[in-house]
C-alpha cells in the first residue's frame, strides 16, 4: 500500500514538471532585459512562465485544445512563433506543434533541471521561456514536439 501511494506521488510530481523548467537561473538563458521590467509589461502568469520558467497545468490552460485557423505570437514581443498548421493534439495537455513558425525565432538551450534532461525552447531576441521540445512527436511530421506553455503565447485567428 505504501509502494503504491509513493508511486502515485512521485508520478504526479513528474507529471507537473512536463513541461516545466528550472527556477529562471539557467547560466545558458540571459534575458534581454532584466526581470524587473519584464514584471511590468507580463501579466503574473505570464512572468511565472517565461521569467521564472515556470508551466501552468496540463489541460487547464488556454491553447491545449484550440483547433482554430490562425498564428501563435509571443505573450511579449508579438512575434509569430507557432502556427495552427503545426498544432496536434499530443495528449499531454499542453498545445504542441511540430515546428516553429520560424526557427530563427526560437532557440534550443539544453536543460537539466529536476534531474531530467531536455531541450528548452526559449524566444531568441528576449531569452524568454516558451516550453520543452522532445523527440516524440509524430514521425511523418518531423517527430519534434514543441510543448509549449499557454502563457507564454497568444492566439491570434485567422
Amino acid at each position: 500500500m505504501k509502494r503504491s501511494i509513493l508511486a502515485i506521488v512521485i508520478l504526479g510530481v513528474l507529471t507537473s514538471f512536463g513541461c516545466q523548467n528550472s527556477n529562471g537561473q539557467d547560466a545558458k538563458r540571459k534575458l534581454s532585459k532584466p526581470a524587473a521590467e519584464w514584471k511590468k509589461t507580463l501579466t503574473s502568469n505570464q512572468y511565472h512562465i517565461m521569467v521564472e520558467s515556470g508551466t501552468e497545468p496540463p489541460y487547464k490552460n488556454e491553447y491545449w485544445n484550440n483547433h482554430e485557423k490562425g498564428v501563435y505570437v509571443s505573450a511579449a514581443t508579438g512575434d509569430i512563433l507557432f502556427s495552427s498548421d503545426d498544432k496536434f493534439d499530443s495528449g499531454t495537455g499542453w498545445p504542441s506543434f511540430v515546428k516553429a513558425f520560424d526557427p530563427k525565432k526560437v532557440a534550443i538551450v539544453h536543460d537539466n533541471s529536476y534531474g531530467m534532461s531536455r531541450d528548452e525552447v526559449i524566444e531568441k531576441s528576449t531569452g524568454l521561456h516558451l516550453g520543452h521540445v522532445f523527440d516524440d512527436g509524430p514521425a511523418d511530421r518531423g517527430g519534434k514536439r514543441y510543448c509549449m506553455n499557454s502563457g507564454a503565447l497568444k492566439f491570434i485567428k485567422k
